[in-house]
């Protein structure tokens, strides 16, 4: 009698998630230094002087140091752990995202976009909590934060800046959408021998023009995460302290900086902090 043994899928299938998690914090880890630079670019922090240059049509301008220059300056200041500050919730954040997406799909495949968006609200509210506990650069470490956090400010401590990410989120997915399903319906023609394969590539290429768009949501929620929280970054004179995320945003679109921390190469200062070049 020939016995036929099942596949252990259960088994295979622990072996691909787990591989996904440690796939997805090698990623993180590796990315975390830009992210880093990022993020203090975002709040204001320029340790080096700008520096005098001209554009190709001969305009002098002033250039704020790029991404290599930055963090050169903090391998100076910090030592090359420096560049890895505050590692330790991006990881936490990468995981728990990476599982919760995991749950999304499948909610998506049955529940449809409506469910889909709620459930894309969550996996915000939960990386910014994760992100608010990036303020262990103060506190020592993550659970002294989160300690921390939870005593002078509650739950609603790690939620500060929820709202404009969700919103941030929404219209990303929103327009995202629209703009693909517009484009693959009357733009591509369907005698087109790569129709397909156009299609397959619109919604990529729509992600990336759209969250150009809605990076002043993602901008004004990682401020107001830093924003009146006990570090320097967050406080006058280096920051004004904001009643809401509205009226961080009023106060970036007067500054011209609401898309600051978006390139990390050919930084300009604001035209509204250019001084007046005498020639």
């Amino acid at each position: 009698v020939t016995i036929e043994l099942e596949p252990d899928t259960t088994r295979t299938s622990v072996d691909v998630d787990t591989a996904v998690l440690l796939l997805g914090a090698g990623v993180t880890a590796i990315t975390h230094p830009l992210l880093y630079v990022k993020l203090l670019i975002q709040v204001g922090h320029e340790p080096l002087p700008p520096t005098v240059g001209t554009t190709m049509f001969g305009r002098r301008v002033l250039y704020l140091p790029g991404f290599f220059s930055y963090a050169q300056h903090i391998v100076k200041v910090d030592g090359k752990t420096g560049l890895f500050r505050g590692l330790s919730p991006r990881i936490a954040s990468s995981v728990i995202s990476t599982v919760v997406r995991g749950k999304v799909r499948q909610v998506k495949l049955y529940t449809g976009l409506k469910h889909f968006v709620f459930w894309r609200c969550i996996i915000m509210s939960v990386r910014c909590m994760a992100q608010f506990v990036g303020r262990e650069v103060k506190y020592g470490g993550i659970f002294s934060c989160i300690i921390k956090i939870f005593k002078e400010e509650g739950v609603a401590g790690f939620y500060v800046g929820l709202m404009p990410h969700v919103l941030g989120e929404v219209l990303f997915l929103w327009c995202c959408n629209l703009l693909a399903h517009f484009i693959n319906t009357y733009a591509v023609d369907e005698n087109f021998t790569q129709a397909s394969a156009v299609r397959s590539y619109t919604k990529f290429v729509m992600g990336i023009a759209v969250s150009v768009l809605t990076y002043p949501f993602m901008l004004v929620a990682d401020l107001m995460a830093v924003n009146n929280c006990g570090l320097a970054a967050g406080l006058p004179p280096h920051s004004p302290i904001f009643k809401s995320w509205l009226h961080c945003w009023d106060h970036l679109s007067q500054k011209g900086l609401l898309f600051r921390g978006s390139s990390f190469f050919f930084r300009r200062v604001p035209v509204t902090s250019l001084p007046s070049f005498n020639e």
